[in-house]
């Protein structure tokens, strides 16, 4: 009679040891992560970040200097009409609704948080154009408090890569990471991931071959 195999254990992706390899890996890699989008207030980092959506950084950082020059103020942002705010904002894509959005959280933050960006994410989530990533770069970088992960389009696939996360949407995957990291790290945790995904880990061709993560990664898209 022919004896069962036995089956091997399943892996567990969220086991302390293998979380501790890649928060240690980060740390090794990335220990001065920093959000890449170049501001000097609150609000800037604000606006950068609406425009940062379906766009590089690098493009938004060629395009807010002298934005923040003109209009250094969200009084200056509230007082534009939309045409003019698109045509300086025209070469960061989907231009008209950022522009909306950006002018209509000026004006928010003008008529109701006393020209301050307001610091809790429900206040936050007011403002036109700002969902939860936006929210928590802002709440994150600019003043330090930990609501949560930011989840860009890097996090969520590295996330998803590592089965650190199932889940199909960015909400789902923030609310996952939220239990598997420290609280004290959210913030640190998703500037390193997001610099992970730009220089190692990409999207078309990861650099499987120099990570320091690949013996604990067996996602199906790698390149070793």
């Amino acid at each position: 009679m022919r004896q069962a195999r036995a089956r091997k254990p399943a892996t567990d992706y969220t086991s302390p040891e293998r979380l501790q390899k890649i928060f240690r890996a980060l740390d090794d890699l990335f220990p001065k992560a920093e959000c890449a989008l170049r501001h000097e207030n609150p609000f800037q980092l604000l606006v950068a970040t609406i425009l940062s959506a379906q766009c590089t950084d690098e493009r938004v950082n060629k395009v807010t200097p002298g934005l923040f020059q003109k209009y250094p103020t969200p009084q200056d942002f509230a007082a534009l009409g939309q045409p003019v705010l698109e045509r300086e904002v025209r070469s960061t894509g989907f231009f008209r609704n950022k522009s909306k959005n950006i002018i209509g959280a000026a004006r928010k933050i003008v008529q109701q948080f006393g020209g301050e960006v307001p610091r809790t994410m429900e206040e936050m989530l007011t403002l036109p154009g700002v969902a939860r990533k936006t929210a928590n770069v802002v709440l994150g970088t600019a003043f330090g408090i930990p609501t949560g992960v930011v989840v860009d389009t890097h996090v969520f696939r590295i996330a998803r890569r590592l089965k650190l996360s199932k889940q199909k949407t960015p909400e789902k995957v923030e609310q996952d990471l939220m239990k598997l990291v420290p609280q004290e790290n959210w913030i640190t945790f998703g500037h390193q991931v997001i610099w992970f995904g730009r220089k190692i880990c990409q999207a078309r061709k990861p650099l499987c071959a120099t990570c320091p993560l690949e013996p604990v990664c067996d996602a199906p898209d790698k390149t070793v």
